[in-house]
């Protein structure tokens, strides 16, 4: 995934419905899609099996359930979503409000699969304004990606190379 990073809005929609029916707790799932592929296709929730308010790891069996699912359907991981629902010990801001920016621990399990991006949706209640924002790894440093909400891939432009010339 280079350049802008676009997600189908009925997909954004899928997670920030999950990320508020487990509020308080953190929401996590994974953004799947074809192997070759550049764009998510489907929303796949999963259980926190951490079940507190501050942390989230996939349930184990239901994470091998996926990777042969995924194998079986020839798709792959593109994207771990995961969701904030307190304010962090030192806020980055001074809003006060969960920030979808990488916890610590965050980063630590993105050095595990550093190809992969990391969606995060921070709720400061239910029914709040969700902050949606992407993350990856390059080089050990967190970097933000450039987030378009799509409603069709076929019309997303990923760079400007892929803008038509009109002169």
């Amino acid at each position: 995934m280079i350049g802008v990073l676009a997600i189908r809005a009925d997909l954004v929609d899928e997670i920030v419905a999950h990320a508020r029916r487990d509020f308080p707790l953190e929401a996590c799932g994974q953004l799947v899609g074809p192997d070759p592929g550049e764009h998510p296709e489907r929303y796949v929730p999963m259980t926190n099996a951490d079940e507190i308010e501050s942390d989230f790891a996939f349930s184990p069996a239901e994470d091998i359930r996926l990777e042969r699912a995924l194998d079986a359907a020839g798709e792959r991981r593109m994207l771990v979503v995961h969701s904030h629902t307190r304010v962090p010990r030192r806020p980055l801001t001074d809003s006060g409000l969960p920030e979808a920016y990488p916890s610590v621990k965050d980063i630590a399990q993105m050095e595990w699969t550093p190809d992969q991006h990391w969606l995060i949706v921070a709720l400061s209640t239910a029914d709040a304004r969700p902050e949606i924002r992407s993350f990856h790894l390059t080089d050990g440093a967190v970097v933000e990606d450039e987030l378009a909400v799509v409603e069709s891939y076929m019309f997303a432009h990923t760079g400007s190379d892929d803008v038509p010339d009109r002169s």
